[in-house]
C-alpha cells in the first residue's frame, strides 16, 4: 500500500490516461463479458465496444461543441454589460445597504475587465509557447485521446486473466472472505458510477430545458454545467443557482417574479434528486454517505489533481466496505463480547454487603 501511494504521488502527472483507461475498462467489461457469453470472440467484442464508445463520444462532442463554444463566446462578449447592469442595481439610491455591500466590489470588477482580458491573452500566449517548446500540454492531450482507448482495450481483453492472477495471490484460507469483500466493493462502485452518472444527465437536461424555456441567457450552458458538476453532491446545484441568479438579475431586473423562478428551478431539481432520483438510481445499491463522497473528492482532488477525482469514489467505496467489515469483525470478537470483570472496588462492596447480611 505504501509503495502504491508513493508511486501515485510521484507519477500523478502521467497517470491520467492510464487511470481513465482502467475506469473505462471497468465500466465496459460487463458488456464484453455478456457479448462473449453470446458467442462473440473476446477480442472482437472488446474492439467493437471500445470503437462504438469512441465514436459515440466523438459524435457527442461534435454535436455539442458548437453550442457550448457559442454560449461561451456570447457570455464573454456580454460580461461587461452584465457587470454594468448589476452595478446599477447595487448602486440604486433606494438601496443604500446593497450599495455598501456589493457596490465597491462591482465597480472594481468593471474596472478590471480590461486587465483580466490582458492577463488571459498573455496566459494564452504563454500556453501556446509552452506547447511548442516543451510539448507538455500537447502530449497530455494526445495521451488522453489516444492512449486511454488503447489501455482500455488491453485491460478489457485481459480482465479475466488479471482477476485470476490477483485471486491466486490470496491465501486459500482467506479467498472466500476477500471475494465477498471484492463483490461488495464492485457493487458499490458500479452502482454509484452508473447511478450518479444517470442522475447527472437527467439533471443537466432538466436544468438546461427549464432555464431555456424561461428565456435565461446562457441557460443551456449553465444547465448542462450544473447537471454534470452534480457528480459532486450539491456542488452542481449551488454553483448553477448562484450563476443563473446573477445572470437573471442582470437580464430581468426589476421583474422580480421572473428572477425568483430561477432559484425555484434549482430547488425543484435538487428536491427531485434527493427524494426521487437518487434513492432510485443510487440508493438501492450504494451505501455511501454524500458527506463522505464530497470529502473524498475534495481530498483526493487536492492531493492528486484530476487523477485524484477519478480514483476518489472507488477508493472511498473500498475504504467504506473494509471499514464496515472491520467493525463487524470487531463486534463479533471476544474483545467486544466478553463480559466485564468485577473491579477491586466492586469486590470490596460485595464483601461488605455479605458481612452486613451475616
Amino acid at each position: 500500500m505504501a509503495a502504491v501511494v508513493v508511486a501515485v504521488v510521484l507519477l500523478r502527472e502521467v497517470l491520467l490516461p492510464f487511470v481513465a483507461g482502467m475506469l473505462l475498462a471497468y465500466l465496459l467489461d460487463p458488456l464484453a463479458t455478456r457479448l462473449e457469453r453470446l458467442g462473440m470472440n473476446r477480442l472482437v467484442a472488446t474492439l467493437t465496444i471500445v470503437g462504438l464508445f469512441v465514436v459515440g463520444v466523438t459524435t457527442l462532442i461534435i454535436l455539442t461543441a458548437p453550442v457550448v463554444v457559442g454560449e461561451l463566446a456570447y457570455f464573454i462578449d456580454n460580461f461587461p454589460l452584465y457587470i454594468k447592469t448589476v452595478r446599477g442595481f447595487a448602486t440604486d439610491p433606494d438601496r443604500p445597504w446593497l450599495s455598501k455591500l456589493v457596490g465597491e466590489g462591482l465597480a472594481y470588477a468593471e474596472q478590471s475587465v480590461g486587465e483580466l482580458t490582458a492577463m488571459a491573452t498573455a496566459g494564452f500566449k504563454d500556453f501556446l509557447r509552452s506547447v511548442w517548446t516543451g510539448g507538455r500540454a500537447l502530449i497530455s492531450a494526445f495521451s488522453l485521446l489516444v492512449v486511454t482507448p488503447i489501455v482500455a482495450c488491453y485491460l478489457i481483453y485481459d480482465w479475466k486473466k488479471m482477476v485470476a492472477v490477483i485471486d491466486n495471490w490470496i491465501p486459500p484460507a482467506q479467498r472466500d472472505t476477500v471475494r465477498a469483500l471484492a463483490r461488495e466493493i464492485d457493487d458499490t462502485i458500479g452502482g454509484f458510477l452508473i447511478g450518479q452518472g444517470t442522475l447527472c444527465l437527467i439533471l443537466a437536461v432538466f436544468y438546461a430545458a427549464a432555464l431555456s424555456v424561461l428565456g435565461l441567457k446562457h441557460g443551456i450552458l449553465i444547465g448542462i454545467a450544473a447537471g454534470l458538476i452534480s457528480f459532486v453532491p450539491y456542488l452542481g446545484s449551488l454553483s448553477g443557482l448562484v450563476t443563473s441568479t446573477c445572470v437573471a438579475i442582470a437580464q430581468f431586473w426589476p421583474h422580480w417574479a421572473i428572477i425568483w423562478i430561477v432559484p425555484a428551478i434549482f430547488f425543484v431539481g435538487q428536491t427531485l434528486s434527493d427524494y426521487l432520483l437518487s434513492p432510485y438510481f443510487v440508493g438501492r445499491r450504494v451505501n455511501l454517505n454524500p458527506v463522505w463522497i464530497m470529502f473524498a473528492l475534495f481530498a483526493f482532488g487536492y492531493l492528486f489533481g484530476f487523477v485524484g477525482l477519478l480514483i476518489a469514489v472507488p477508493l472511498a467505496s473500498a475504504i467504506g466496505v473494509l471499514t464496515r467489515f472491520a467493525l463487524q469483525r470487531y463486534y463479533e470478537s471476544f474483545f467486544y463480547t466478553a463480559t466485564p470483570r468485577a473491579t477491586t472496588t466492586d469486590a470490596v462492596r460485595l464483601t461488605h454487603c455479605d458481612k452486613k447480611m451475616d
